[in-house]
């Protein structure tokens, strides 16, 4: 069976679409366990009627729960030997569960599949989620997001299907400082779970003015990055940098402060990288500042990149790249 885990905060506008999406799904043998968490609407009283018209869905209640104690309430209750996320203002194409369910079967050391997602918003209003979406749906096989993880959370979370046993082995959300969804999904990159995505869009997925990823803290840029410095300290430690030179791309005040946590963990580098004319030349931290045509070849130094500036990472990437750097082995994104 496959447990849908559908956590509702004042949703009473907009989960019966995601309810009529859900029961129309070409894989019928899943269970919907709703969780209202806090509402202030008729929440708990639309989820109810839904369940009377369908016998595979269960709603709780929990009063002033977060996302992750709702997350972690119905994961204890599902009887699924798969669980599923979605979220109650986005919609399931018909044969999501089915073609992820399959991918699952096929490829029996996968262990999360995800899927392509759509933008289903205003790109005039929300051109960075839309930019986001276009990433997401770029990064598609394990390799692509193992290699990617440190940007940013290659998934959208409601997108995502797994096998329970990873969280008996690896554990499940957790709450903290830090989006409770990318956390997750490093700590399983980190414990050697495969990843993939079925290459086809199967959600439509919103941003209404109230998401978390928007209004709470844990969702700032500053939070991501202190969620990743972690999981980045312990990668670094197994890369492949040998003997070279350590070089931080970006010298900005912005990009030097997120990676102050990184610098605290003891990854110190031995130069700076930046397109400033202004600050090439220059020292920080005791150690110099380069120009990008000033730095050694890949046989010399090993380049973690945390520029976060629209398409900076792009051409970071591609002057990388053009100079003989391959991400993985000589490079990092983490920005």
């Amino acid at each position: 069976m496959l447990s849908v885990l559908l956590p509702v905060h004042n949703g009473a506008g907009c989960v019966g679409v995601a309810m009529e999406s859900l029961l129309a799904q070409t894989f019928a043998g899943f269970e919907v366990i709703a969780v209202e968490n806090g509402s202030s609407d008729a929440t708990v009283e639309v989820l109810r009627d839904w369940a009377l018209r369908d016998s595979r869905i269960r709603v709780h209640s929990l009063p002033e729960a977060d996302i992750v104690a709702a997350l972690n309430y119905g994961l204890e209750r599902a009887q699924g030997a798969c669980i599923a996320r979605m979220d109650a203002d986005d919609v399931c194409a018909p044969e999501r569960f089915e073609l992820q369910m399959r991918l699952l079967d096929e490829r029996r050391d996968t262990g999360l599949v995800s899927c392509l997602v759509r933008h289903a918003g205003s790109i005039a209003s929300q051109a960075g989620y839309a930019a986001y979406v276009d990433w997401i749906n770029s990064v598609r096989t394990h390799e692509e997001i193992a290699l990617f993880r440190f940007v940013e959370s290659p998934f959208a979370h409601p997108s995502v299907l797994f096998r329970r046993e990873i969280v008996e082995r690896l554990g499940a959300w957790r709450a903290g400082p830090f989006p409770e969804d990318y956390e997750l999904w490093l700590r399983w990159l980190e414990g050697g779970v495969r990843m993939e995505k079925v290459p086809e869009v199967l959600l439509d997925w919103h941003d209404p003015p109230g998401r978390l990823s928007r209004t709470d803290p844990r969702y700032d840029t500053r939070a991501f990055f202190a969620c990743k410095a972690g999981y980045l300290h312990r990668w670094l430690r197994d890369a492949p940098i040998g003997h070279r030179k350590l070089l931080f791309w970006g010298a900005g005040r912005e990009t030097r402060r997120r990676l102050r946590a990184l610098q605290e963990m003891g990854v110190q580098p031995d130069g700076w990288i930046d397109i400033n004319p202004r600050k090439c030349g220059q020292r920080i931290d005791g150690v110099p500042v380069y120009a990008p045509e000033q730095i050694p070849g890949p046989a010399q130094c090993f380049v973690i990149s945390c520029v976060t500036n629209r398409g900076a990472r792009e051409q970071i990437a591609g002057w990388l790249n053009g100079h003989g750097f391959e991400a993985g082995t000589d490079y990092v994104l983490a920005g």
